[in-house]
């Protein structure tokens, strides 16, 4: 166990939206520390987003993580020789990180065929998350249903 908790980072919010959402979204995006590309890839995704679905799109883009993020996960706790997945609640911080790598996740998982670039399969998955629809919904059900299979080692929750 840890000696002390580590303290909380200060996220800076991003230059267009000033909105640490976004930031938090340009960070999952980023790969190999390339910054700006992943800020345009953002920023793309949500031009194309307010094109499609004509509301304000921070709005939108709350609304749609909202849906993505999971109340109840396993963890693998290990008792006497035996690992058991003891389904757990999802810390109000981690829930929107998940939500973030699932989005992300699900959006780079699409097809090429039909999307040019990944600004247009992250507004994809953006516009099916909204709908309660897509990947990354479908990750999170899929959790929450092992948290329901194993709810009979709920009691060795720590």
């Amino acid at each position: 166990m840890r000696s002390k908790k580590t303290p909380n980072r200060i996220i800076v919010p991003d230059s267009r939206y000033s909105s640490t959402l976004v930031a938090k979204m340009i960070t999952g995006c980023m790969q190999a520390g390339r910054k700006n590309v992943a800020t345009s890839i953002i920023y793309d995704a949500l031009s194309h987003l307010k094109e499609k679905t004509k509301v304000n799109e921070l709005t939108y883009l709350e609304e749609a993580i909202e849906n993505v993020k999971p109340q109840m996960e396993v963890r693998s706790r290990r008792v006497g020789g035996a690992s058991y997945q003891v389904p757990t609640p999802v810390r109000s911080e981690r829930k929107q990180t998940v939500a973030i790598r699932w989005l992300i996740a699900a959006a780079r998982e699409r097809s090429n065929s039909q999307y040019h670039s990944f600004a247009e399969k992250l507004t994809a998955e953006i516009m099916d998350a909204h709908e309660n629809a897509g990947n990354a919904i479908k990750k999170k059900l899929e959790t929450h249903r092992m948290a329901d299979a194993n709810k009979a080692f709920s009691h060795l929750r720590w």
